[in-house]
């Protein structure tokens, strides 16, 4: 973005100032600004947050009858604030499918050389929806270490067979990623497990049920399969794997040719489907309104669970994350009131299925109403309701120069009381557990507004009571500023360069 002023050519400006943009034009706002800025309020905000944190509501889940009445009285908010429908056939509500999917041994097959492999017996899906045909040549990966560059190049558009993968769900999870980043078309996983042990790999994986999301293809799919059904196949081009068991240093052994035929097949258990909001604002400015900033909440919860020593059971999360959706309907509300609506276009997005897995942010970022590359940014608030008064951490900031300019928000507009700080629990990986996530990946820089998880995170106790609307109201007017100026600055946000390549190039390491 362009030459920032400083706080005191800004605060030097004679009142009468008209702009909308303090930091492009060296100006104090506009009353039309600072008017709609003040509309968001403590008593506005309680009466909003009571009505979705609420026992009629159910907690929110992803899918469920609360969460469609949730949907509903913010859809009807958006269009009593004059937003245009940015969802589904005109209306705010923008829907996306869930299946629900079983895998079906009998109708799955697979080759590999010219061995017919038997889904249940020698091979099954391990991770993702087995839907589809895959047919390359194979490539054999032994080792432990990351990826390097030219082992990622030997991979691409291959089927890899990684014959000594770190044990346990989660580090199999990372290392299949990172291989499907490199171009992995799927990923084999060579076991050694005894006849008892994959018996009841077999069946655990035959029963289970996964969910797809969208409609889309899954990603993410691996297999494992057994030593004993393919020791021969590689034995016969000249490789060793029980050799191979024990590699570390990493090493792509060649396969010669060795080809693979992968055709699993899964039955529908269920279908169902969950929504979004999307409202938008149209900009003022001809050149500019065909860019958008962008701002999301997820309005889902975790429904309802466990009864709790009262005997409550519904989990109203009212920090998680009602605090931050009726943070963005107050955003909305000021930005339509103001007389002269910003430069840019706004996005007003609320999500669901952020607690199953980012799903409704997932399905908006491949389905946008607009072409994502004219979103400039996005500005996510997930818990903005508790602990301390005065800071609120900002996880991103370091990666794009909207870091820079919301710091210069928080020092001119000291009446906030707020100081946006950097991300204090990195090994946490916050960055990648929000809805601002899936907007990264996209290229959009974004800054995730975060006040830390809390002794009520995802309990029934989450209640309306606790909630602080004050530290709320300010953090919700933060990010009304700092969109201000976002969508009136001439340039767009930048991202840090290093930051681009690893999130949005090389996928982020999730």
């Amino acid at each position: 973005m362009k030459q920032l002023v400083t706080l005191c050519s800004a605060l030097l400006c004679f009142s009468g100032c008209d702009s909308n943009s303090v930091l492009v034009d060296g100006g104090e706002l506009s009353e039309d600004v600072l008017a709609a800025a003040n509309t968001i309020t403590e008593s506005d905000y309680l009466e909003k947050i009571g009505k979705i944190a609420h026992d009629s509501m159910g907690g929110r889940d992803t899918p469920s009858v609360g969460l469609n009445k949730t949907a509903n009285w913010i859809a009807e908010e958006f269009a009593r604030f004059g937003l245009t429908p940015g969802g589904d056939d005109g209306s705010f509500l923008q829907y996306y499918p869930i299946e629900t999917l079983r895998p079906d041994p009998g109708m799955s097959s697979a080759k590999i050389g010219g061995k017919s492999l038997e889904f249940g017996k020698d091979i099954v899906v391990a991770n993702g929806v087995g839907q589809g045909d895959i047919h390359s040549e194979v490539v054999v990966l032994a080792g432990l270490e990351n990826l390097s560059e030219s082992v990622a190049s030997s991979i691409d558009g291959k089927i890899v067979l990684a014959v000594s993968m770190p044990e346990g769900y989660r580090t199999h999870r990372r290392a299949i990623s990172d291989l499907r980043r490199a171009g992995a078309l799927a990923v084999l996983v060579a076991t050694e497990k005894n006849n008892q042990e994959w018996t009841v790999t077999s069946d655990a994986m035959a029963a289970r049920n996964t969910m797809r999301i969208g409609g889309a293809s899954n990603n993410n799919i691996a297999f494992e399969i057994r030593d004993d059904a393919i020791v021969d196949v590689l034995g016969e081009i000249g490789v060793d794997l029980n050799a191979l068991r024990n590699t570390r240093t990493l090493e792509v052994i060649e396969a010669n040719g060795l080809q693979a035929t992968l055709s699993p097949r899964s039955q529908m258990v269920s279908q169902d489907s969950a929504p979004n909001v999307v409202g938008i604002l149209e900009g003022s400015d001809p050149d500019l309104r065909d860019e958008y900033v962008a701002y999301s909440a997820h309005m889902d919860h975790v429904g309802i669970g466990t009864p709790d020593s009262e005997g409550d059971s519904i989990y109203n999360g009212a920090d998680d994350d009602a605090s931050g959706t009726i943070g963005i309907v107050e955003i909305a509300q000021a930005f339509a009131g103001m007389k002269v609506k910003p430069k840019r276009s706004s996005i007003f997005l609320l999500v669901s299925g952020e607690e199953k897995g980012l799903w409704g942010s997932a399905f908006f970022a491949d389905n946008p109403p607009v072409p994502v590359d004219q979103i400039v940014a996005n500005l996510n608030a997930d818990m903005i309701g508790r602990n301390w008064s005065d800071t609120v951490v900002v996880i991103g900031k370091e990666h794009s120069d909207l870091g820079s300019t919301l710091n210069q928000i928080g020092d001119i507009h000291p009446e906030l009381g707020l100081a946006p700080i950097d991300d204090i629990w990195p090994e946490e990986r916050f960055y990648f557990r929000s809805d601002h996530y899936n907007f990264a990946q996209k290229g959009v820089p974004i800054l995730f507004f975060f006040s830390g998880v809390h002794e009520d995170y995802h309990q029934a106790s989450d209640e309306v009571d606790l909630i602080d609307t004050e530290k709320a109201t300010r953090i919700s007017k933060m990010i009304f500023y700092l969109g201000n100026e976002v969508a009136n600055n001439p340039n767009r946000p930048e991202w840090n360069p290093d930051s681009y390549q690893e999130i949005v190039v090389e996928g982020g390491g999730r």
